[in-house]
């Protein structure tokens, strides 16, 4: 299935499913929030870490199977598969876009 995703997002998801760590960390902006597991991440290099430290590692990657607008945010939601305990997982990413960039990104299971 197909989804029509905004330009920074579809960047974000072609590069995690090649665990392109420069091409998922490009589409944020330079001051973008990532929160993650309880876990707060501001800043690029912050969120670059977190692909390094613990998504490549286990290669993690989000295949999204549902989109839809929600309180101006785009929801995706569908399976993360990688090597990590009960993999695949479900997860919900909430992206806040700004100036054609992801401002900020929300994981949760």
């Amino acid at each position: 299935m197909s989804l029509n995703l905004a330009k920074p997002i579809a960047e974000f998801i072609d590069a995690n499913a090649r665990l392109d760590i420069e091409g998922m960390t490009k589409p944020f902006s330079p001051d973008a929030v990532l929160l993650d597991n309880g876990k707060t991440f501001e800043g690029q290099a912050a969120i670059r870490r977190l692909f390094d430290e613990e998504v490549l590692p286990v290669k993690a990657i989000f295949t999204p199977e549902t989109v839809r607008q929600e309180n101006g945010d785009v929801v995706l939601e569908g399976p993360g598969h990688g090597n990590f305990p009960g993999s695949p997982i479900r997860f919900t990413y909430r992206f806040t876009l700004a100036e054609n960039a992801i401002k900020s990104l929300e994981i949760a299971v």
